[in-house]
């Protein structure tokens, strides 16, 4: 038969000592140079932070950023687009963007000259609008 002292002895001699876990600071990785996708539609402005293999850093549209209906396709959504966008950024300490822009939307130029004043420096601007060589085929003649 057991006595209360040895089960004692044993509770505490097979509890395990509480382990403290140290964390480890996740350190973001620097990203000098990087690359600026903005794509402007009539309806939208969506602007992609990346680096240069194309990994997204940060993103932001205008309807993230609070702007519902025609207000997401203003010049003044897509420079607080690019604003959330950078804030997001920050930690990884991009300075220099090649600016990719694609779209015909009202956003396009304000953008570019947002990423200026958010403290990009814009090495290059590059047009990637998807133009058709011939278009669709025409609908045939109204038959009356």
């Amino acid at each position: 038969m057991k006595t209360p002292e040895t089960t004692d002895a044993a509770k505490t001699a097979t509890k395990p000592a509480a382990k403290t876990r140290a964390k480890k600071a996740k350190v973001a990785r620097q990203v000098p140079h990087g690359c600026a996708y903005i794509q402007a539609t009539y309806n939208n402005t969506i602007v992609t932070l990346t680096d240069l293999n194309g990994n997204t850093l940060s993103w932001a549209s205008s309807g993230n950023c609070g702007f519902k209906g025609p207000k997401k396709a203003t010049p003044y959504a897509a420079s607080m687009v690019v604003k959330a966008a950078a804030e997001r950024a920050l930690a990884y300490g991009l300075k220099d963007v090649n600016v990719f822009v694609k779209g015909t939307g009202g956003g396009r130029d304000s953008a570019v000259r947002a990423l200026n004043a958010n403290g990009y420096s814009v090495l290059a601007i590059k047009e990637t609008t998807a133009l058709p060589h011939n278009g669709c085929r025409p609908p045939s003649p109204r038959r009356v």
